[in-house]
């Protein structure tokens, strides 16, 4: 086996890449237990990807360095600066409008996090990239459900509906709430246990109180529905 294949520096190239992968995975995977649409493999994905551009920007063009004459202009932030523009679209991916409300702003974020944390392990930058992922994941978890536990709004109403767990039924009970002109403020899904032989979801909406004939037809309209079992105001 030709040795070549190594770098003198392989060592520290797999520490980066492994370093980017835990960090990035780790804030993917609250995302993940929040069932949101980016978790832990896009997350641990962009932040090996944008670990690897860096190494590629800082390493990547050293034979060409060392073999050519002359003055030689090299700027190892063209390449980092193209991931942190580029990754944008990967963000906005995960935004979800429904009505006047705008899910997914964290999740988007969070995104961009992870790239910027696979771009700093990839120079080197440890301590920076540990420290950033001890905050971020406190500000996703402990200031989360602070903010549902002590700012709670005076104009919510929750509406809880359980329904079997099939492909589709989200989407119709989102449409249900669009077509009502109820603005969804926040929603969650939890599992649920099976009912008969098929498995259930809890479905939780927060929506702006004080709508209450658009909410009686909606109840009205879900309970249409054969997969949904109960609607609870």
């Amino acid at each position: 086996m030709n040795m070549d294949f190594f770098p003198d520096d392989y060592m520290v190239i797999t520490l980066r890449l492994l370093m980017a992968a835990l960090l990035s995975g780790l804030i993917g995977l609250e995302r993940e237990m929040k069932k949101q649409p980016a978790g832990l493999r896009t997350h641990l994905l962009v932040g090996i990807g944008a670990c690897l551009m860096m190494l590629l920007s800082i390493t990547g063009f050293d034979s060409f360095i060392k073999t050519a004459e002359g003055p030689i202009q090299f700027d190892p932030s063209r390449i980092p600066s193209y991931v942190i523009s580029g990754i944008g679209f990967l963000g906005a991916g995960t935004i979800i409008v429904h009505g006047k409300s705008v899910k997914g702003l964290a999740t988007a974020a969070s995104i961009w996090v992870a790239a910027g944390l696979g771009l700093v392990i990839g120079i080197g930058m440890y301590y920076v990239a540990v420290l950033t992922t001890v905050i971020v994941l406190a500000v996703l978890f402990v200031l989360g459900e602070l903010e549902k536990k002590y700012i709670p709004s005076s104009k919510q109403r929750q509406i809880t509906i359980i329904a079997e767990d099939h492909e589709g039924i989200f989407s119709e009970i989102s449409s249900s709430f669009e077509e009502h002109q109820l603005a969804v403020i926040d929603f969650r899904i939890e599992d649920g246990a099976l009912y008969g032989s098929n498995k259930i979801s809890k479905y939780i909406f927060s929506i702006e109180a004080g709508q209450t004939d658009q909410e009686i037809e909606l109840v009205k309209e879900l309970q249409k529905s054969q997969a949904v079992i109960k609607v609870n105001i």
